[in-house]
């Protein structure tokens, strides 16, 4: 849980650090179209930063299934890399100069394992032997 809870800060610290560099320091390096592409990238890491830090509170719950709530973790951590990480360098094509057509397909790959990590948060919840699961 502890190498769970620093990886929440690396990764919510490392969003500001981007939020700020694509405001102040990308804003008149970007197109438009590339600055929003940018900033769905930090929009989303942190979403799915808060959602880490949201299982690290959980992960103590008795009514929970921690492997799964791990496995969750992990799928957000994988998008976030992907997913956001994609968009990041794509944004940046204009100032990097690097062919980034390999990229395409990277990215809904990440935004897959986004919606992985919600479903397997969705499937924590445990239900005993004659226990009402409806609730």
């Amino acid at each position: 849980m502890q190498r769970t809870l620093r990886l929440v800060g690396l990764l919510g610290a490392l969003a500001v650090a981007l939020g700020a560099f694509g405001a102040h320091g990308l804003k008149s390096l970007l197109s438009p179209e590339a600055l929003a592409t940018y900033e769905t990238g930090v929009r989303y890491q942190f979403y799915h930063t808060f959602a880490i830090g949201l299982l690290v509170a959980l992960k103590g719950q008795k009514w929970l299934n921690n492997k799964r709530l791990r496995q969750s973790a992990f799928c957000f951590v994988l998008g976030i890399i992907l997913f956001s990480g994609s968009l990041y360098l794509l944004a940046l094509r204009e100032v990097h100069g690097l062919p980034v057509g390999f990229l395409g397909p990277i990215t809904p790959i990440g935004g897959v394992f986004f919606i992985a990590g919600w479903a397997l948060l969705f499937l924590a919840p445990r239900s005993e032997p004659g226990e009402n699961t409806q609730t």
